[in-house]
């Protein structure tokens, strides 16, 4: 059974079933370990819409429901913008929140916690928690906006966040070279993204137009804005996380692996797909090679998780526990047992 209601039919809902699934757009739903499924799980979607929204105050707050292309497009309305970039612009806030995927402008607008102010959630039991505020000054107690990001639904459903926002930027262009991007970063001031896949690199640059030429320079080659990076498809993909300064020790192990890859340079992500699953799996294997992980975020069933386990596992373990001490929110989703997020 799916709900679409409001917050308080959600937290009844909740209390009384047995296990819970939070449901979104879809767009997330293989990322990490297996969803539950069957007849016992109650599939839990939150509410959308805008709930308040201050341009001059630079926030949102938003049912955990809505799309990320519904959030773009109010926002593009007033200039501004929230920098969640998702694969796919169908996935919902929550979805993404719970995810804990960064989009790929981290480089420059750092990493997608930094962009939740507050959330509310309903735990296990059926209460509604609220974490942070929309400004700092308001703000007490633990950080639990930064603890549902990336937790899969295992500590609560997400059911209403405000967001960060930021104006949109006069100018935003990507060019495309054949320079060491290792070198680009070290010559350019804050670019949004270095995308490289082993023999080219694509820079977003973004700001005011006299800005983004003064960078243009700095890269040397591209003359002119080309389209942005071909991001790796196929039915099995995964997201390596590796130290930036790995990068180019890990890139010939991902050609021999036989995947797609695209590494965001000075971040330590690369995005990786393969036609078969045992390709991923070699893919992992170089990621762990390397000090790192892979998180498997479509296809290759027998690889769920991450493949490698947390050093803060039990500690984690013993958070998730005391959110949901009956194991009924989303079980299985982070394998804690050798399995970690980025």
């Amino acid at each position: 059974m799916v709900l679409v209601a409001g917050i308080d039919e959600v937290r009844a809902a909740v209390a009384d079933a047995h296990l819970v699934a939070a449901v979104g757009g879809h767009t997330h739903w293989e990322v990490g370990g297996p969803a539950p499924t069957g007849d016992e799980v109650f599939e839990a979607r939150a509410p959308g819409g805008i709930v308040t929204y201050d341009p001059a105050d630079l926030t949102v707050t938003v049912g955990a429901g809505t799309t990320c292309a519904d959030l773009a497009a109010a926002l593009a309305a007033e200039g501004q913008e929230c920098a969640l970039d998702p694969r796919d612009d169908g996935a919902t806030l929550g979805g993404v929140l719970a995810a804990g995927l960064s989009g790929h402008r981290r480089l420059r607008h750092g990493p997608l916690r930094d962009h939740v102010l507050e959330v509310r959630f309903v735990t296990a039991d059926g209460r509604l928690v609220k974490g942070g505020g929309p400004t700092v000054k308001n703000v007490s107690g633990f950080d639990l906006p930064r603890l549902l990001v990336g937790s899969l639904g295992t500590i609560g459903v997400i059911v209403q966040m405000t967001l960060r926002c930021q104006p949109r930027p006069e100018t935003a262009a990507w060019f495309t070279t054949g320079a060491d991007p290792f070198a680009i970063r070290r010559n350019t001031y804050r670019p949004s993204c270095i995308a490289w896949d082993g023999r080219r690199t694509s820079v977003l640059l973004e700001g005011i137009a006299a800005d983004v030429a003064a960078e243009r320079a700095a890269i040397g080659e591209p003359s002119a804005p080309g389209p942005p990076p071909a991001w790796p498809v196929g039915p099995h993909r995964g997201r390596v996380s590796v130290r930036p300064s790995a990068l180019p020790i890990l890139a010939p192990d991902l050609d021999a692996a036989g995947v797609r890859w695209v590494a965001e340079v000075g971040v330590g992500t690369v995005h990786v797909a393969a036609d078969h699953e045992p390709a991923l799996a070699a893919a992992r294997a170089a990621a762990t090679a390397c000090g790192g992980w892979l998180l498997r975020e479509a296809g290759a069933p027998s690889l769920d998780g991450f493949g490698r386990a947390l050093p803060t596992a039990k500690l984690m373990e013993r958070v998730r526990a005391a959110f949901d001490p009956s194991g009924k929110l989303s079980p299985g989703r982070l394998p804690l047992g050798g399995i970690p997020g980025e």
